[in-house]
C-alpha cells in the first residue's frame, strides 16, 4: 500500500504540504481530532511524528531535535510515519513506519485469524502502537472501528459488540486482571472473536483464570519495530491448553539465534530509528530471549538486559514476579535489581503503595516465597511507591523504579525474616 492509498482510506483528499506534522493525544476523549489531524497529515508529503501528551520535559525536547532534523529532509514514500518508542527505559526514540509496514502487519493479521476484515473495539491510546494497529487494521482490511473508553469499561459500561463479523479487542495483562473480576465482563469479553493481550508479560495466573472463564485469549509478541503483534496463540490453541506467544504471523519470521535471542523479520518490520535508516531486508535483534517448540510456536523469557545477578546468580525478575503475585498480596508487583556492596546487586520488589487499602501480609509473603523461591531469588527489600509508573499500554518506566529505590536508601520493607 502506498501512502496517498492510505490517505484516502482515512478519508483525506491527498494535498502538497511537506511540513512535518506532530499528532499528540489519541485517548478515548480526544480520538476523533486526532485520527481527523492524522488522516489529513498522512494526505500530506512530510514527516509525521506520533505524540504522547503525557510526555515530559526530556521526551518534547527530543520531539522538537527530530522534528527540526526532519524539516532539513524529504519524507518519501518510505519511513515517513515516526511512532514513539523507549520512553519506558530512556531517550525516547521513533521508529519509522509507513503505509506499506502497516498494511503488511494488518493483513497478517487478519489472515493468521482468518477473517476477510478485522472489525475492532479499540481501547488503548492512538499515539501509541498497540492502539493505532488495531485502527489501521480495520482501515486497511476495511472493517469498523469503535473506540472505547477503558474508564467506563473499568466501572462497568461495556460497549455493544455487533452481531456478525469478526471483533477483537485488544488489552494489556493488567487490564484482562481488573476485568476478571466481574462476571459482567467476563460475559462481555466472550463476545469477541479473540481478545488480544500484550504489551507485556501475561503471568501464569492470570492465564489460568483466563482459561477457567473460557475466554477467547489470544496471546501475542509484539513490539512498535515491528508494527505490533507478529506472533499471536489463536484462541482455540489457549482454550486447547496453549500457554506460549504462538506461531509466526503470515507477514512475519520469527528466529532464534545465539543464547536464545530473539530476531524479527518482515514486512512490518521499521525501517530505522529517525533520522537513520536500517537495512530493508536484515533481521532485527529484538533483545528478547525465547525459544520456538516443534510447531513454531514462539515462548518469551523475558528481556536479556533485565537478569539480575546477585552473588554471582542469574535471577529472572519475571520468574519473582509471577511467584510475588501467586501470594495474592500484590495487585501489580515489579522486581528490578538495586547496587549492593555484598551481593553486586540485590533483587529488590516494588509495588503500589496502599493499592487494596492495607500493607501485604509480610508473613505470609515470606512464608509462601519460601516454598516456591530459592533464597537468592527472594527481594531483599519491599519498597512502596506512591506514583506508580505503569503506563496505559501496561508498560513499566523502569528507569523511574531504578531512581525511586535509590533515593529511597535503606528504606522498605526487609525480605528477611
Amino acid at each position: 500500500m502506498e501512502r496517498v492509498e492510505l490517505a484516502r482510506r482515512l478519508g483525506a483528499e491527498p494535498h502538497g504540504e511537506n511540513e512535518p506534522a506532530v499528532i499528540e493525544g489519541g485517548s478515548a476523549g480526544h480520538a476523533a481530532e486526532f485520527m481527523a489531524a492524522l488522516a489529513r497529515a498522512v494526505a500530506g508529503r512530510g514527516s509525521v511524528f506520533l505524540a504522547d501528551p503525557a510526555w515530559k520535559e526530556a521526551e518534547r525536547a527530543v520531539l522538537a531535535e527530530v522534528v527540526a532534523a526532519a524539516r532539513e529532509a524529504s519524507a518519501g514514500e518510505r519511513g515517513w510515519l515516526m511512532i514513539p518508542s523507549g520512553g519506558t527505559t530512556g531517550r525516547v526514540k521513533f521508529a519509522r513506519h509507513d503505509a506499506a509496514t502497516l498494511a503488511a502487519a494488518a493483513r497478517g493479521f487478519a489472515g493468521h485469524f482468518s477473517v476477510p476484515a478485522v472489525n475492532a473495539i479499540n481501547i488503548l491510546p492512538l499515539h501509541h502502537v498497540s492502539g493505532l494497529m488495531p485502527w489501521m487494521r480495520c482501515v486497511v482490511t476495511g472493517g469498523k472501528h469503535v473506540v472505547g473508553d477503558w474508564k467506563r469499561i473499568e466501572a462497568g459500561e461495556f460497549p455493544d459488540v455487533p452481531a456478525g463479523g469478526a471483533w477483537f479487542l485488544s488489552l494489556v495483562p493488567t487490564q484482562l486482571q481488573r476485568l476478571l473480576g466481574s462476571a459482567r465482563a467476563v460475559e462481555w469479553l466472550r463476545k469477541f472473536r479473540a481478545v488480544c493481550v500484550g504489551g507485556g508479560p501475561a503471568w501464569a495466573a492470570l492465564l489460568e483464570q483466563g482459561a477457567d472463564a473460557r475466554l477467547p485469549l489470544a496471546v501475542s509478541y509484539g513490539m512498535t519495530e515491528t508494527a505490533a503483534m507478529v506472533t499471536a496463540l489463536r484462541p482455540e490453541e489457549f482454550l486447547a491448553g496453549g500457554r506460549n506467544c504462538g506461531a509466526a504471523l503470515p507477514h512475519a519470521r520469527v528466529t532464534i539465534g545465539a543464547e536464545g535471542g530473539v530476531s524479527v523479520a518482515g514486512e512490518s518490520l521499521f525501517r530505522g530509528y529517525f533520522p537513520a535508516w536500517r537495512e530493508a531486508r536484515a533481521a532485527w535483534v529484538t533483545g528478547d530471549v525465547g525459544e520456538l517448540d516443534a510447531r513454531g510456536r514462539l515462548r518469551i523469557f523475558g528481556r536479556r538486559d533485565a537478569v539480575i545477578i546477585t552473588g554471582g546468580k542469574k535471577v529472572d525478575p519475571a520468574d519473582v514476579e509471577a511467584a510475588l503475585r501467586a501470594t495474592g498480596e500484590f495487585e501489580d508487583v515489579a522486581v528490578v535489581a538495586a547496587d549492593d556492596a555484598d551481593w553486586g546487586q540485590a533483587v529488590v520488589a516494588c509495588y503500589p503503595a496502599e493499592e487494596r487499602g492495607r500493607a501485604p501480609d509480610w508473613e505470609r509473603v515470606r512464608e509462601r516465597l519460601s516454598e516456591t523461591l530459592p533464597a537468592f531469588k527472594r527481594p531483599k527489600r519491599y519498597v512502596a511507591l506512591a506514583a506508580w509508573p505503569r503506563n496505559a499500554q501496561g508498560k513499566l518506566n523502569r528507569a523511574t523504579l531504578m531512581r525511586a529505590i535509590a533515593a529511597a536508601g535503606a528504606n522498605g520493607v526487609s525480605g528477611e525474616r
